[in-house]
């Protein structure tokens, strides 16, 4: 049995504290700004609690990432209570956020930097959430980090996702799409259709009009790469979950579906795609 593993990832991969818990995941949040309110993602903001906020909110609340100081911090302590352990930190696309860097940075400033290996998801939600669940359930069953990090590997290359926004107002607000653009397709009911591209960017891989006809053409980009294999999904919302249910209940009628979880937006992605946004993850099983 190799040296034991911790697995450490940030509040952008949407686990519940109940999955952190049982997993033994340690966060490190990164923070919501409502004016001169300070929140922790995940720690002292919750989801349900940050949507009635910012939907209250006349301004759009802004987001940081965690500093070198708050990792190295997570890192020491758990070198010390766990000697000889190795840790593998899991964070969002670098593409979106300095929250990768930061990491980065607090290992290069740290003595046992060749204890720690970090990696930079290229993606977001549940994208590298599942990822990190997987990891973690077998460090607890005692996995070598070199196991522990190819399973990582495959299943990012395997997990297909795309998420569908309620209204195009965050997206612009948040600078994504122009006004013009949210204007227009706001009256023509205009649904893009979000995903995370290779490179970890936000990308629109297609607008269809009205929600019914865009959950249609999830299951039509699902297909072609799940056709006829049994499969896992897992779906996301925004403090709103009857879209989520309802592209659940699809999938069921499209797709052999194994296993189903849930999970909710948290503040900070929530920022940026705004409440009612809902999401599908599909694995193979």
């Amino acid at each position: 049995m190799g040296a034991k593993v911790i697995i450490v990832t940030d509040s952008t991969a949407d686990l519940s504290r109940e999955v952190r818990e049982e997993l033994g995941i340690v966060l490190v949040p990164l923070k919501v700004h409502f004016g001169q309110e300070v929140y922790l993602d995940s720690v002292t903001i919750e989801s349900d609690e940050f949507f009635e906020k910012l939907t209250a909110s006349s301004s759009l609340p802004t987001t940081s990432q965690p500093s070198p100081a708050d990792f190295m911090e997570i890192y020491e302590r758990l070198l010390q209570e766990n000697p000889g352990a190795h840790i593998i930190s899991v964070h969002l696309s670098s593409a979106f956020s300095g929250t990768y860097q930061s990491a980065v940075l607090a290992r290069s400033l740290m003595e046992r930097e060749d204890e720690i290996t970090i990696l930079d998801s290229k993606s977001a939600s549940y994208g590298f959430g599942l990822p990190v669940i997987a990891a973690a359930r077998m460090a607890l069953e005692g996995s070598s980090k070199e196991a522990i990090l190819d399973e990582i590997a495959r299943l990012r290359e395997d997990i297909r996702f795309y998420f569908l926004v309620d209204t195009l107002e965050y997206l612009q607000k948040g600078g994504r799409i122009g006004k013009a653009a949210a204007l227009f397709g706001s009256i023509l009911n205009i649904k893009p259709i979000l995903i995370v591209d290779g490179e970890g960017m936000v990308a629109s891989v297609d607008k269809v009009r009205g929600q019914r006809k865009a959950m249609a053409r999830i299951m039509e980009l699902l297909k072609e790469d799940f056709s006829g294999v049994p499969v896992n999904i897992s779906m996301a919302w925004a403090h709103h979950q009857g879209n989520a249910m309802e592209l659940c209940e699809l999938a069921k009628a499209h797709f052999d579906v194994r296993e189903v979880s849930y999970t909710k937006l948290g503040a900070v992605i929530g920022t940026h795609v705004g409440p009612g946004t809902s999401a599908i993850f599909m694995t193979r099983a």
